[in-house]
């Protein structure tokens, strides 16, 4: 079985990764993961007891630690998930998305740089560094502008989506240079289980639960593609497994819905999962003031995906909400448990106090 060392693998996608891994006995799994605010060991707390799990807290922009961590474990492949990647907190900390998306991600490049060159020529044409990016890079579209190909120039807004361009470019460039076997993923927007509470649909869960303000930015329609995080780790491992040396592909889940419609689609669901006497959970949605470079739309084609490792998601956005909403209701501990007092604090910096 193969050994695989994922980076940022306690968060919201990366952990999704590794549970699936493991249970799907994908391969033996070192996680290597600073424990930022949204990175959670609960999220991985079925693994504990697994002889073939490591966890190991620690920052990719730490070159003595990767080496050691490759050196010691000889991974076959590495899986990048750690990014900081949320837009809003870019826009009000930028040096930490430049240190950990670029700083980090070169780092962690130069690392497997040194090690795959020392590997055997048969370690070396078996071995596969997988960044795992955003659709954001290429920009915003209009309503009419067909969707993101992998050859769509890169275009970003936001000091978020500059900085995953940014390790993007990093890994192009070692492949073309030094050879290191890359790829490269660009995904829309992810949900699902384990979501860390600040992204659209978790916090709408959670505050129509409680009743308070459903924050929405401007008009509420600005454009996502939604992609079920389950679908999202099943791409990423045929990608790996799969996919051509030097490629990206892009990866969307094929639902494209205004952050109203997401937000009302969610109110309905609780409605009718956990109804409270006369109140209308919609009846909350609060339009508040938009936040600076908000991108209008963003559309994935996977046409590539599709065709050369003939990939499709197995969850419609209805479902994939449903299974997401009812994932929240069962799991109040792991929920008490991220909301801290330092969230608190950060949703009424960012939402309570716009104005509307």
């Amino acid at each position: 079985m193969q050994t695989l060392l994922v980076t940022g693998g306690a968060g919201f996608i990366g952990a999704d990764f590794v549970l699936q891994a493991r249970k799907t006995q994908w391969a033996n799994i070192v996680n290597l993961d600073k424990l930022t605010y949204a990175s959670n060991l609960q999220n991985l707390a079925e693994l504990r007891g697994d002889p073939n799990y490591y966890f190991v807290q620690g920052d990719i922009g730490n070159p003595e630690l990767v080496r050691y961590l490759l050196e010691h474990y000889q991974p076959d492949a590495i899986i990048n998930f750690a990014a900081e990647s949320h837009v809003d907190r870019s826009i009000f900390s930028p040096q930490d998305f430049i240190q950990t998306n670029i700083v980090g991600t070169f780092q962690l490049l130069e690392a497997s740089r040194l090690y795959w060159q020392k590997l055997s020529s048969q370690k070396q044409k078996q071995f596969r560094f997988l960044h795992v990016s955003t659709d954001e890079v290429y920009g915003s579209l209009s309503s009419t502008d067909t969707p993101f190909r992998e050859d769509t120039p890169y275009a970003p807004n936001s000091p978020y989506a500059a900085s995953k361009a940014g390790a993007d470019h990093l890994v192009r460039a070692y492949h073309h240079t030094y050879g290191l076997p890359t790829l490269t993923t660009n995904c829309s927007n992810n949900y699902g289980p384990r979501q860390f509470p600040e992204k659209l649909i978790p916090l709408t869960i959670l505050n129509a639960l409680d009743g308070k303000p459903l924050p929405i930015y401007g008009d509420g329609q600005n454009v996502r593609d939604w992609l079920y995080v389950a679908d999202h780790c099943d791409a990423l491992y045929l990608v790996l497994r799969q996919g051509q040396i030097g490629e990206t592909y892009n990866i969307g889940g094929q639902n494209e819905q205004t952050n109203l419609a997401v937000v009302e689609k969610i109110c309905a669901i609780l409605d009718e999962l956990v109804p409270q006497s006369g109140l209308r959970r919609s009846s909350l949605i609060a339009f508040i003031k938009d936040r600076p470079g908000h991108d209008r739309r963003y559309a994935i084609d996977c046409s590539k995906i599709n065709r050369d490792l003939d990939w499709q998601p197995r969850e419609n956005f209805d479902s994939g909400l449903v299974k997401t909403v009812q994932w929240y209701l069962s799991n109040s501990v792991w929920i008490d448990q991220v909301r801290s007092r330092a969230y608190r604090n950060w949703l009424k910096h960012n939402y309570e106090d716009r104005k509307a």
